[in-house]
């Protein structure tokens, strides 16, 4: 099929091409029948069965053209013009319809729950909107618990997604762009923001981005995210994802820009910085002392993930003389009967957990928590009991394990695990050094690391520092305190509380 393949005036060599083109589909639907007084104008429809609704076509098209339009005279005239018009304007009761003056374009409609209506003898087909296939209903988010706040999460339908949104913010300045992405998915992404608000470089550059994606589909947010990301080398996400609504219309209004893709519950969100990955819907929703310090402690939360293991191989096995002498006696006299040395313990155990996290993951529901609780247990039990590592050994893999729970993220999060093993494997060969070796270079690369050309660390690596960021960054100041929008993403209109 070439590109500016047009539609012909023979309603029988365009069916022909488009049967050509979906050989082999067999839920490809074809109907043809006539209309006028004598029956002698041939029209069709074509639509894939499963993507439109059925009742929609049988009762706002089809009825009204075989009861209505049959009662037409078949002269030229009328063919040219008023069963054209009576069929686009006065006959059908479907609210959308359009025109479609290629092959190609009919396909797309067609692939896309549309119905394609042609008529003979002309050159124009008429794309009624008839999407109707079956979807999910809208439900509590599964992978962000909710204590407090909106119980309605995303779906795999990019229409529903979008009047989620559109419930929060009723301010026609915001804005839902549609882009289709994937040469053979043709997936449709909707870039949503405020006008008045969104930074129109930020706002650029997202749109010339997502113009220069060559790829044949779009299966799932995460594949867009990766295209697009300014460094799909680091272990560290540079967008967020999330299924809430409610974060995602409080970033938008932040002067932040969303992407919603079709067939996926997870919109992303851009930019993002290391203070966003950190924060939650429900800091927002509690009163500021106890979200200020919930915040604090996944802060020091993320730093026990990340340094706990390694901390301990550097101090058992290089470094004991740091360790208070009552505490060094102590595990010194746990590891009497361990044979391993400690970095071989930590190990062990750190790749035991992440193996008991995945199965928990794979298997879902109530089988999956209790392969990971009872997993832990009993294996945590028999390793002390059979003297393969020592019990404080456990207890920091128990320690580091929860604390990477307590962060919002699970994609930072996964992050930071990586990490924790690059610190683990400096720790068994440089001691404290290699831990600070570590620390150096995971601190160098998020300095290094932007997101949309906003630096990843703000506002603690200055953009922001000083004029109020902070305020919701490692704390929560009241929001009456909040007046001003997050300076990173270089809003039109900063103020937000007059």
């Amino acid at each position: 099929m070439e590109k500016g393949d047009s539609v012909h005036k023979k309603l029988d060599k365009n069916i022909e091409k488009m049967k050509g083109i979906f050989k082999n589909c067999d839920d490809i639907v074809y109907r043809q029948f006539k209309v006028g007084i004598n029956q002698e104008f041939s029209l069709a429809i074509i639509y894939v069965d499963g993507l439109v609704n059925s009742d929609a076509i049988s009762d706002f098209a089809l009825r009204p053209l075989l009861e209505t339009a049959r009662k037409v005279e078949p002269t030229p005239l009328t063919i040219r013009d008023n069963l054209y018009s009576l069929i686009t304007e006065g006959n059908i009761s479907i609210s959308e319809i359009k025109e479609a003056e290629t092959i190609n374009e009919v396909v797309d409609a067609v692939l896309v729950g549309e119905t394609a209506l042609l008529i003979d003898g002309y050159e124009k087909v008429a794309i009624l909107s008839t999407r109707g296939w079956e979807k999910r209903g809208i439900d509590e988010p599964e992978t962000e618990t909710v204590i407090r706040g909106p119980r309605d999460g995303f779906t795999e339908t990019l229409r529903t997604n979008t009047v989620l949104i559109r419930r929060r913010i009723k301010d026609p300045r915001l804005k839902v762009k549609m882009v289709e992405i994937g040469e053979r998915s043709k997936t449709d992404v909707a870039v949503l923001y405020i006008e008045d608000i969104v930074n129109e470089k930020l706002l650029s550059e997202v749109k010339e981005r997502l113009e220069r994606i060559k790829i044949d589909a779009i299966i799932e947010s995460s594949v867009l995210e990766e295209v697009i990301e300014d460094n799909s080398i680091s272990p560290f996400p540079q967008m967020e994802n999330t299924e809430r609504p409610d974060s995602v219309a409080a970033s938008i209004l932040e002067g932040r820009i969303a992407l919603i893709v079709d067939n996926t519950p997870f919109a992303l969100v851009l930019p993002a910085t290391l203070g966003t990955f950190m924060q939650s819907s429900e800091d927002y929703y509690t009163r500021w002392t106890i979200a200020s310090i919930a915040r604090v402690i996944r802060y020091i939360a993320g730093l026990v993930a990340v340094l706990a293991p390694g901390l301990y191989i550097a101090t058992t096995a290089f470094n004991p003389e740091l360790l208070p002498t009552r505490l060094a006696f102590y595990i010194a006299s746990t590891r009497i009967n361990v044979p391993f040395p400690a970095v071989i313990e930590a190990f062990a155990m750190e790749l035991t957990i992440e193996f008991l996290r995945e199965a928990g993951t794979r298997i879902s529901g109530p089988i999956g928590t209790t392969i990971g609780i009872v997993g832990g247990l009993i294996i945590g039990q028999a390793a002390v009991e059979a003297g393969i590592v020592s019990p404080l050994m456990i207890i920091v893999v128990a320690v580091t394990t929860v604390a990477s729970f307590t962060l919002p993220s699970y994609e930072f999060a996964a992050g930071l695990r990586f990490y924790r093993f690059f610190i683990m494997i400096l720790s068994a060969i440089l001691g404290l050094y290699g831990v600070m070796l570590g620390i150096i270079v995971m601190g160098t690369h998020l300095v290094r690391l932007s997101s949309f050309g906003v630096p990843f660390t703000s506002p603690f690596s200055g953009l922001g520092f000083g004029t109020g960021d902070l305020k919701d960054t490692v704390i929560r100041a009241p929001i009456r305190k909040l007046k001003y929008r997050p300076d990173f993403t270089f809003p039109k209109d900063k103020k937000r509380i007059r």
